[in-house]
């Protein structure tokens, strides 16, 4: 078969060939009116046939009322990256109606609530009326709950005319109303009086249409929240205080949903960990700062304003050396910015959060797998040196759904550090021949000294933890040498910390004619735009970071291509400072490619953008 490509520049099908699992879906509705379960219905039972496919959530940041949309994208190749053009709309909403007919690419579908009254004003698409309002009215379901239900016309219509399976749509039910019955049923039979009722009254005219194929074997969908909330529990995460703050509300959430299963004590049957609601954000990492200096592994979630409230105590977590895990979800900014919108926006911010000579470590996951895994290798890290690790996700990575590996268990045992128990202290005593422990006393040279936590009852366990100055024994000091002495140690951890982060994931080409750097949730994106780019001829090598301190590979790439573009969401391309920072001498080797409105990157913007530099 073959199958039709999408026009760049004139936005149209270049056939009227049918176009199977190649597609994009866009939802229009009102925020609040439950749109999001019949939303995530089509998405899972798309998946569920074995499509790939990728769900974005693009709603206001009020509680009801407002324009709210869905895109769904179904690639056969399994692109997720966003696309920017509609092939199929379904328009819910009066208030939005005409910019949806203006979204549709020619030869596009437009399916409507046929009590929307307005003229459809273009002749290149093709719509079809949908009696929402009528087959709401006489569905079995209790007047109040008509209004939400009625998004479950949509779905129907939609697999009638596109071949979704209804056994598919049934089993996406069956798991969002976790196997509740009645929900299920009530909701199922709203789907098949909309399917009977597109099957004998509307004829096809478009040219989209799904069929089941083998495209998700082996994956699973989830969000990343939701991925770093089991990664954390798989952890070993004992303790977590929060405030609810959008987009990284529902990380918390979601320890709080999974935490009562996982993680009670078998004999006892009793809770091994704490969550706590704190009162605002600054209580919430002076509770977990406290909890990783008692010896618990300990975290928080946040987003960048509740994370600008947090600096201080950080600052004082890196100087008095706790170990403590912040989850940054990032949002538009500055301010209240955008808070239902994505960016990456926070990086030179977390870098060099707090006053005086910090550092920190950042880790930069750019899947929902990752997020998964760095759940738990943050806690590794942040007790392996001794320091606060923050975690950038952002809004499309953290609150979507994504098509993903399954996650892997952690095959490596949990890394406390250098922690002592009372026989590590005696051992280590007998090593230090008559001389004294000091809880900031580099022992083994690589900047870590080794710490003694709440529990341990060697008389020679106990010190003193000063945010203020201090020498290696934890007394007050204010002289000039040991203060110096002290801040340069600590900055030593950070070049010992390189070999636990992750490292870059770095994919080349031979006759590649320059380097993309990215990280995060652009990757898709990139990767897209790369094959994008080698169908027009021009070869790329692709590196994204995973963390900060750059590993050594990171330099290393940047020297062997005379230009790098840094692929961000942002508009002062940050990651592109951070690297200059790195690597001076070749600053002139980095290129600023970055955009923020918002929304997620596309390939075709990053293609384009990608082009027009190189003429």
């Amino acid at each position: 078969m073959s199958l039709p490509q999408v026009d760049l520049e004139t936005g149209t099908r270049s056939k009227r060939d049918p176009i199977v699992n190649n597609f994009s879906i866009s939802i229009s509705t009102v925020n609040g009116s439950g749109s999001a379960t019949a939303n995530s219905t089509i998405l899972r039972a798309l998946f569920k046939m074995g499509i790939p496919v990728n769900g974005k959530n693009i709603f206001p940041s009020n509680i009801q009322g407002l324009p709210t949309w869905y895109n769904i994208r179904l690639s056969k190749e399994g692109y997720l990256a966003r696309l920017d053009n509609n092939d199929i709309v379904i328009a819910m909403n009066p208030t939005t109606f005409a910019r949806e007919q203006q979204s549709i690419i020619s030869g596009g579908v437009l399916f409507y609530a046929d009590d929307i009254k307005f003229t459809i004003g273009r002749d290149d698409i093709i719509s079809y009326a949908m009696p929402v309002k009528k087959l709401t009215k006489e569905a079995n379901v209790p007047a109040n709950l008509r209004e939400y239900i009625a998004n479950m016309v949509y779905v129907g219509v939609l697999a009638e005319m596109l071949g979704i399976d209804l056994d598919a749509i049934y089993q996406s039910l069956d798991l969002h109303f976790k196997g509740k019955k009645v929900p299920v049923d009530s909701n199922f039979e709203v789907v098949k009086s909309a399917a009977k009722w597109a099957s004998e009254n509307l004829v096809k005219k478009d040219i989209y249409r799904v069929e089941k194929m083998n495209g998700t074997s082996g994956c699973i969908m989830a969000d990343g929240n939701t991925a770093a909330a089991l990664g954390a529990i798989y952890g070993g995460v004992q303790f977590a205080a929060w405030y609810p703050i959008t987009p990284a509300s529902s990380l918390a959430e979601e320890l709080i949903q999974y935490l009562p299963t996982l993680r009670k004590d078998p004999l006892t049957g009793k809770t091994t960990y704490a969550v706590v609601q704190a009162e605002d954000e600054i209580a919430a990492i002076g509770m977990a700062t406290g909890a990783g200096w008692g010896g618990l592994r300990s975290m928080t979630s946040t987003s960048g304003p509740g994370l600008s409230l947090m600096a201080e105590y950080l600052g004082m977590a890196y100087f008095a050396e706790i170990p403590v895990v912040v989850w940054d979800v990032q949002r538009v900014g500055p301010s209240t910015g955008l808070p239902t919108r994505t960016s990456q926006a926070d990086l030179t911010f977390v870098n060099f959060v707090g006053h005086g000579d910090t550092q920190y470590i950042i880790l930069l996951p750019g899947s929902v797998k990752e997020c998964f895994e760095f759940g738990w290798r943050a806690f590794d890290i942040a007790e392996r040196i001794q320091t606060p690790v923050l975690v950038l996700s952002d809004l499309d990575l953290g609150m979507n759904q994504w098509m993903s590996d399954k996650f892997e268990y952690p095959e490596v045992s949990m890394d406390r550090g250098k922690i002592l128990w009372e026989d590590d202290m005696d051992k280590l005593l007998e090593r230090l021949k008559g001389a004294e422990w000091g809880r900031y006393l580099d022992i083994d040279g690589d900047g870590i000294p080794y710490r003694t936590v709440v529990g341990n009852r060697h008389p020679k366990s106990v010190y003193f933890t000063r945010g203020t100055g201090h020498d290696e024994y934890g007394h007050y000091s204010e002289d000039p040498e040991v203060w110096e002495r002290i801040l340069n140690r600590i900055r030593a951890k950070f070049t010992t910390a390189k070999q636990y982060l992750p490292k870059p994931i770095i994919r080349k080409n031979d006759g590649a004619k320059f380097g993309i750097i990215a990280y995060g949730s652009v990757d898709p994106a990139v990767e897209e735009a790369r094959d994008l780019l080698a169908k027009a001829g021009i070869l790329t090598d692709y590196m994204r970071v995973r963390s900060i301190p750059f590993a050594p590979e990171v330099g290393e790439f940047i020297k062997e291509h005379s230009k790098n573009y840094v692929v961000e969401i942002n508009r002062d391309g940050q990651l592109k400072q951070l690297l200059t920072l790195e690597t001076p001498d070749y600053a002139t080797h980095l290129i600023q490619t970055s955009h923020i409105d918002g929304l997620p990157l596309t390939a075709r913007w990053v293609e384009e953008q990608i082009l027009a530099h190189e003429g």
